[in-house]
């Protein structure tokens, strides 16, 4: 675990990847998903509030968007809601250009890899094979893997613990991430697939936001994953 003052004399081993939204092209495909579920229980959330929220896993975000009285009486089954409506749409997603290339450079240059989602099992299997994961990553976390999601830090501590690795560095697209990263005391950059500003994601603790993947890997030299 790092902290900002150390960022100079850290010495960074593995790189700590978000999945969704990051690596894989799902954030409005989840909000809409989200709001279907709501509608199921005669609950309308605006589908921009969803988005803001999306990055969270689905333990955080019920009560996020609604409140703790419908996280109590509905919760389990609005995550079950969302994972059947999630579902048809599981073929659409992509992964985003460049992804596999970002990957296999960080590699050679020396880093674990570490795939950090909360996600679904299933889901995370299927977007692996989008960018040939399984064979790039060291390791990967799904949400069967922590008790609490994003932005809680567990994911990241998992994922670290996955690989042997001593100090991550995360790329990720949400505030979420972010949040999750400053409370492990982990550096991050963030890339703008997610659908947040720069200033939001800066002002949650990215060091520095980039277009896309393709431009993170173009200016690997400029981040702590050089």
């Amino acid at each position: 675990m790092t902290h900002d003052h150390d960022l100079d004399t850290a010495v960074f081993d593995t790189a700590v990847f978000d999945v969704d939204g990051t690596l894989v092209d799902t954030n409005y495909q989840h909000a809409l998903a989200w709001f279907r579920a709501f509608r199921r229980y005669g609950i309308t959330v605006p589908v921009w509030r969803l988005h803001r929220a999306i990055g969270m896993g689905g333990d955080q975000l019920v009560a996020a968007v609604t409140d703790d009285d419908v996280e109590t009486r509905h919760g389990d089954d609005l995550r079950g809601a969302w994972a059947e409506e999630f579902a048809p749409m599981l073929e659409e997603v992509q992964a985003f250009a460049g992804v596999e290339a970002l990957l296999r450079e960080v590699r050679e240059r020396g880093f674990r890899i570490a795939l950090a989602s909360s996600g679904k099992q299933e889901h995370v299997e299927h977007y692996l094979s989008l960018f040939n994961g399984k064979e790039l990553a060291d390791a990967w976390t799904t949400s069967d893997d922590v008790r609490r999601t994003k932005p809680a830090p567990d994911l990241l501590e998992a994922a670290l613990r996955a690989v042997h690795g001593t100090a991550g560095v995360l790329v990720g697209d949400s505030v979420w991430d972010f949040r999750a990263a400053a409370a492990f005391g982990t550096p991050g950059y963030a890339v703008r697939s997610g659908g947040f500003s720069v200033e939001e994601l800066c002002a949650a603790g990215a060091e520095e936001v980039f277009d896309s993947p393709e431009d993170l890997l173009q200016r690997l030299d400029e981040t702590l994953l050089a």
